[in-house]
C-alpha cells in the first residue's frame, strides 16, 4: 500500500507541473481577433501542400493565335462606322453619348495579349472625335467594340 500512496502523490505532483495556475491564465493576454489561436495552431503544424501548376488551357495552337493576331493587325488603322446603338458614359464632356452613326479609327486589337488569347469580349479599341459646344478642339475618346457593332468604311487613300 505505501507504493500506491507514493504513486498517487507523484501523479498529482507531475500533473501540477504541467498545469498552469488559474491566476496566470486570467493574466494571459488575449488575442485581439478571435482566430488568432487557430492561426498560431495552424502555423505550428507541419503540413505538406501541393500547389496546382498553372497550365495554358487555351485550345488554340500558337499558329492559330499568330494568324488571328496578323488578321487583327491588318485591321488597325481602318476607318469604321458604328452601326448599332451603343451608349457610353465615360466621356466627361458628353454624358450618355450614343455612338450609333459615329465614325472612328481602330487603334488596337486586345483579343491577344503576349501571344495568348484572352477573354476580351469587346476586343477592338476604336478612337473617336466629337465636337463639343464651347470648345475649339474636338474631344478625343476611346471605346471598346465588337466587330459586329461596326462596319468598315472604304479608305480614302
Amino acid at each position: 500500500m505505501p507504493s500506491t500512496a507514493s504513486n498517487a502523490s507523484t501523479s498529482s505532483f507531475s500533473a501540477s507541473l504541467f498545469r498552469r495556475p488559474t491566476a496566470l491564465l486570467a493574466a494571459a493576454p488575449r488575442p485581439s481577433w478571435p482566430l488568432a489561436s487557430a492561426v498560431t495552431t495552424a502555423a505550428r503544424r507541419n503540413l505538406s501542400c501541393q500547389v496546382a501548376l498553372a497550365t495554358d488551357v487555351s485550345s488554340s495552337s500558337p499558329d492559330a493565335i499568330a494568324e488571328e493576331e496578323a488578321e487583327a493587325a491588318a485591321k488597325i488603322g481602318a476607318k469604321v462606322r458604328v452601326k448599332v446603338p451603343v451608349k457610353v458614359y465615360h466621356v466627361m464632356k458628353a454624358p450618355e453619348l450614343d455612338l450609333c452613326g459615329m465614325e472612328g479609327v481602330i487603334k488596337q486589337y486586345v483579343g491577344v495579349w503576349k501571344g495568348k488569347r484572352i477573354s476580351a469580349n469587346l476586343p477592338f479599341r476604336v478612337e473617336f472625335f466629337i465636337s463639343v459646344a464651347g470648345q475649339e478642339k474636338p474631344v478625343k475618346f476611346v471605346a471598346h467594340l465588337r466587330e459586329d457593332e461596326f462596319e468598315y468604311l472604304p479608305s480614302s487613300d
